[in-house]
């Protein structure tokens, strides 16, 4: 007799993919309310009256012949749930509740009221699919367990469960949850090793592939099982969407945990025991060629809109997997516990009794070695619990004893749940603080390269004369809004704090541009390196907190496009100095694209949209803008293909211009763009006669999106390997600091993208192959004893005249060596304690050119000084 029922149509009740599995495993019974039951009760008679006027539409209730036993308990299931949520007058949901809780193993209904076709077919395939859904998500777990054992079994590298939410949304976040499980499960073991599986390697896109797609079936069931037949047109193509990339998960997990079980059989100690298992799985697993043609068969029914027998043969292939990664668990465990069972086993076949082990037996001392991590022996302990309470024991009753443990429908199976649950959640480990997304650490290495870089970039702005500010990393929220077109709706808003609305700052310009217009400054050079915060989709080189690196020049300048010139001068100055490689200076006016946009019959109030959709030729084809600025922002196709053949213009700065200011041309009609283009010319003669020109790229596809630039815009692009977008913009902005309800101080400045630069930086040195040196230490004071007095003095010295070292004490040399390696250091004193007391000496160690010398203990800094500083 089951113990638990299943309420259906109770106010609160929804059906669930565990209750309809339950019920379909004859663990559960069907209940219906009370409210509901009194509903059906009363109208059986009319249901009589509607059943023999029924229309031909409507069929008898019949199982369909290709379900199993489980997936016609499931069927009925669903359809009595259906039928309940319809409210239809029928006396069919008390004869299907009643036949499921007699728990026939043939199913007839004769006394049951017809139903439609379409009620039959969406039931039979909601059914399998809510077992589908509970069963995924057990495989799910299951098959992390027999990956972790299989680590163990074979020794190998883990490399590829290290990965982490880099916060960048790189990483999918199923992938890293998998990676995370491991590692818990994983935790302390002693028997992973260095050996490279690529089953193995593949685990966390493999499991997390099964992961996410078993999510998305169950968030679909969790819709459609309480949506009724009625109210659910459509529902058949839903759910067959989310489960076809399901089985094509289930197939790639099975065929991957099927390399690694056929890898655990080679590594079975002893002959007989690794004959013994290798004869019942060649017997008993499934192999590849089953799992691929199960999955085209599904394929095939999808295909033809069979979806009832689709989803029949997606459950069909889940149990076969489910038999794969069940035996890769029975094999990694008889490699990880091959010399007890050689010892029972043999022990059974002689004696006819399971034989304890003798503690101090050679087999045991062999166990022992066997260090596993803290979550696969705990559950290691589950099986072996549950193994030896049974009485005799030979290689078949072990093998089928441990298959029947993975039985979904047994208690026992839930207690492994239950454990592989409380060993992923409770483990310390799991526990481990986490950064937000979009923001990162940096170590020691990386670190070193940002220091490097920040003092490179301070000393470029100050040859020019800048000097430094720094600013609140947040401002008023009325500073901020409406300076930044359509990325306002990336400024982060903080919680009202006393009264103030405040905003993270977006960049460092408009603080500048505040700063300059609250203390009435007329002209001012300044330069700022600070975080900036921006509420973005995090991607691969795209963070919500990261640094800028600002130049600016605020006031009018005595000579015409001066300051526009220096800031582009010295982004030049900044990319050669940083050493990155090749890059392009890509500059247009803005006065420029607004007499395009004029000329092109652009309607003054779109030409900023339409210079935003212009802005992203960098990242789409032309017909995709074209396409937005036509469908979305009301252009015709006329005045999107005029612009076209302006935007496709970029070359040689002067050879351009020359072109675009010969009598006749549109833009000389222009007095806008005149203008600009006399600007232009300025800049580009002042750029070529400081030999800068080379780097600069006229584009009139440049088309900057912040609200604020008036005149010059440029973009610098970086054009080597690593792909990282822009890495540094800029322009005039003449009317922001007049914005702030002060005079109009005109401005032009620069901003670096210095995060990206780094990026370069760092790959660069992995290329070719350098490590950033993370500390200054020159010297390390060795005690190979445990004197730290002598330390502290000897050490003191070198602090003192101004040498920068560290200082060890530990009395095995080896020691010493290997921290000065990997701290790179380049000098080691070495300091022996009974030396230096008898022969008031000491040893210096040149480890580049492996070089010792024994220098007086009173004369060891004056030496290191000559030698450090010649």
């Amino acid at each position: 007799m089951a113990e638990a029922s299943v309420t259906l149509g109770g106010k609160a009740s929804s059906l669930s993919s565990s209750a309809v599995c339950a019920v379909a495993a004859a663990l559960s019974q069907v209940r219906i309310d009370s409210t509901a039951l009194d509903r059906l009760s009363s109208s059986s008679k009319k249901a009589t009256t509607a059943t023999t006027t029924s229309s031909s539409s409507n069929h008898s209730i019949t199982v369909p012949d290709f379900l199993t036993l489980e997936e016609s308990r499931a069927f009925l299931l669903v359809l009595l749930n259906s039928l309940i949520i319809s409210n239809a007058p029928s006396r069919t949901p008390l004869v299907l509740a009643e036949t499921l809780n007699s728990n026939p193993s043939t199913f007839r209904f004769d006394d049951a009221d017809l139903v439609t076709e379409d009620e039959l077919a969406c039931s039979t395939l909601l059914g399998i699919s809510a077992i589908l859904d509970h069963h995924s998500a057990a495989l799910s777990a299951l098959a992390d367990v027999a990956a972790a054992f299989s680590c163990e079994a074979l020794k190998a590298d883990v490399a590829a469960f290290n990965l982490m939410d880099s916060g960048d949304g790189h990483n999918s976040k199923e992938e890293v949850g998998v990676a995370a499980d491991l590692r818990v499960l994983l935790n302390g073991s002693k028997s992973v090793g260095k050996e490279k599986v690529r089953s193995v390697a593949r685990v966390p896109k493999v499991h997390g592939s099964v992961r996410e797609h078993a999510k998305a079936v169950h968030s679909r069931m969790r819709v459609e099982l309480n949506s009724g037949v009625k109210s659910a047109i459509g529902s058949e193509e839903a759910v067959c969407t989310v489960l076809l990339p399901l089985a094509a998960a289930l197939r790639e997990l099975g065929e991957c945990s099927l390399a690694r079980a056929k890898s655990n059989l080679e590594g079975i100690g002893g002959d007989d025991l690794k004959l013994g298992v290798g004869e019942i799985f060649c017997k008993e697993c499934p192999v590849g060629d089953g799992l691929s043609s199960g999955f085209n068969k599904a394929v095939n029914l999808f295909l033809g809109k069979e979806y009832g027998k689709f989803a029949h043969e997606v459950f069909v292939l889940l149990g076969l997997v489910w038999k794969v990664v069940a035996w890769e668990v029975v094999t990694a465990v008889a490699v990880l516990e091959a010399a007890e069972l050689n010892e029972v086993i043999k022990g059974a076949n002689e004696n006819g009794e399971n034989p304890k082990v003798e503690e101090n037996s050679k087999a045991e001392k062999k166990k022992k070695k066997v260090v596993l991590g803290k979550g696969t022996s705990s559950i290691l302990a589950l099986f072996k619990e549950r193994l030896q309470s049974r009485g005799k024991l030979s290689l078949g009753t072990w093998v089928a004893d441990f298959l029947s443990f993975f039985d979904l429908t047994k208690p026992e199976f839930n207690e492994f749940l239950l454990k592989v649950k409380d060993v992923v959640e409770s483990n310390e480990s799991r526990r481990l603080p986490k950064i937000p997304k979009g923001t990162r650490d940096f170590a020691k290495e990386q670190m070193t390269i940002r220091k490097k870089a920040f003092s490179i970039i301070e000393e470029v702005f100050e040859r020019h004369g800048a000097t430094a500010l720094d600013t609140p990393v947040f401002e008023l929220r009325e500073t901020l809004m409406g300076k930044y077109g359509e990325d306002s709706k990336l400024i982060y808003d903080l919680a009202d704090q006393g009264g103030e609305l405040l905003s993270l700052r977006y960049d460092l310009t408009v603080p500048f541009a505040r700063f300059v217009a609250m203390n009435g400054l007329t002209s001012f050079k300044r330069y700022q390196i600070a975080k900036v915060y921006r509420r973005d989709n995090p991607s691969k080189g795209r963070y919500r907190e990261f640094y800028q690196c600002d130049f600016d020049i605020a006031g009018t300048p005595p000579e015409k496009m001066g300051p526009d010139f220096e800031v582009v001068r010295i982004l030049t100055e900044l990319l050669d100095e940083l050493n990155i490689g090749e890059y392009e200076i890509k500059l247009n006016h803005r006065k420029l694209l607004d007499g395009m946009m004029q000329i092109c019959g652009v309607p003054p109030e779109k030409f900023r949209t339409i210079c935003s959709s212009i802005d992203k030729l960098d990242k789409q084809s032309f017909q995709q803008i074209k396409k937005e600025m036509v469908e979305e922002k009301g252009l015709t196709a006329e005045t999107a293909d005029r612009i076209e053949t302006f935007v496709k213009e970029k070359g040689s700065p002067l050879a351009l211009l020359s072109k675009f200011i010969q009598e006749g041309s549109d833009f000389s009609k222009h007095e806008g763009a005149s203008e600009a283009l006399k600007e232009l010319e300025i800049l580009f003669i002042a750029l070529e006669k400081s030999k800068r020109i080379d780097k600069v790229v006229f584009d009139l596809s440049l088309a900057r999106g912040l609200d604020y630039y008036t005149g010059v815009i440029f973009e610098a692009v970086f054009k080597g390997g690593t792909q990282v977008g822009s890495i540094a913009a800029g322009g005039r902005y003449d009317n922001l600091i007049g914005m702030f309800g002060s005079k109009t101080v005109p401005a032009v400045g620069v901003s670096l993208g210095i995060e990206r630069v780094f990026a370069i930086m760092e790959q660069q040195q992995k290329d070719q192959n350098q490590m950033a040196r993370p500390t200054k230490t020159e010297v390390l004071v060795s005690i190979l004893g445990n004197d730290l007095t002598l330390a502290a003095e000897l050490a003191g010295e070198l602090w003192d005249a101004g040498v920068k070292a560290e200082f060890l004490v530990h009395k095995r040399r080896t020691k010493h060596f290997e921290y000065a390696k990997e701290s790179r250091i380049p000098w080691m004193v070495l300091v022996y304690e009974q030396e230096v007391k008898e022969e008031g000496v000491v040893q210096l160690k040149d480890l580049e050119a492996n070089i010792d010398i024994k220098t007086p203990r009173t004369q060891f800094v004056e030496e290191l000084r000559k030698r450090l500083y010649p």
